[in-house]
């Protein structure tokens, strides 16, 4: 008897935790989140260290953002985001020898930006084989519901640029002190060049590194495909 609860009460969670996701992915098709996982318990965090760290984000549409920070951020991040299904399983591949190769040293990621948007929209950054199955398992959502357009807005608009700053253009105010509308094309590289760790660089303080990582991105943003507005 005791068994039969049991599975019953497994076989519920399952089908409310599918259901639920499911329905929120919908949701979020149409309805731009106000607050993430991700923002929420980096401010809980930050009160805990002894610091109050807000949320300082302007949702803004795809339409309000300029083309060249669509264009940075994929020639950053994922130069095949308009060809693949979510998932890079070459670059998932190749980054899985090199890991193998140099055990020992930092991680090489193979992350799309379709992965980074189910992560920070749905998730948070935990480090673990459970947060993983889930934002492969989000991210097919948001691929066959939401589509590429929705899928990079949403990205613009939740990616961390600093600690209790989210969002392209909260970064463009506080960086620039113009609209995303407005980025360049050097503005919008900066901006992409250090999302992979926006608390240690800024677009503000460019280091050597981020200077060339900047001219790199510039240089590939030409040949790279973005949906259309």
């Amino acid at each position: 008897m005791l068994f039969k609860k049991i599975i019953k009460y497994i076989f519920y969670s399952i089908a409310l935790f599918f259901g639920s996701s499911i329905i929120a992915v919908v949701l979020t098709k149409w309805i731009n989140p106000v607050i993430t996982p991700a923002m929420l318990l980096r401010s809980i965090e930050g009160v805990f260290e002894g610091k109050f760290v807000g949320i300082n984000q302007d949702w803004v549409s795809f339409e309000e953002i300029s083309p060249n920070f669509f264009r940075a951020v994929v020639a950053a991040e994922d130069a095949k985001f308009m060809r693949h299904d979510g998932f890079d399983r070459k670059a998932i591949e190749a980054a899985k020898r090199y890991n193998e190769i140099h055990k020992g040293k930092k991680k090489r990621g193979a992350s799309t930006i379709s992965m980074q948007t189910a992560k920070n929209t749905f998730l948070y950054h935990w480090r673990n084989y459970v947060r993983k199955a889930l934002e492969a398992y989000f991210t097919i959502l948001i691929e066959n519901i939401w589509g590429k357009k929705r899928i990079i807005e949403v990205y613009a608009n939740v990616i961390e640029f600093g600690e209790g700053l989210y969002g392209v253009e909260a970064a463009s105010q506080y960086f620039f002190g113009k609209s995303a509308r407005n980025l360049s094309r050097r503005e919008a590289a900066l901006l992409a060049a250090v999302l992979p760790n926006p608390h240690r660089w800024s677009p503000a303080r460019p280091t050597p590194y981020i200077n060339r990582r900047v001219a790199w991105i510039m240089g590939r943003m030409n040949s790279v495909a973005i949906p259309k507005a």
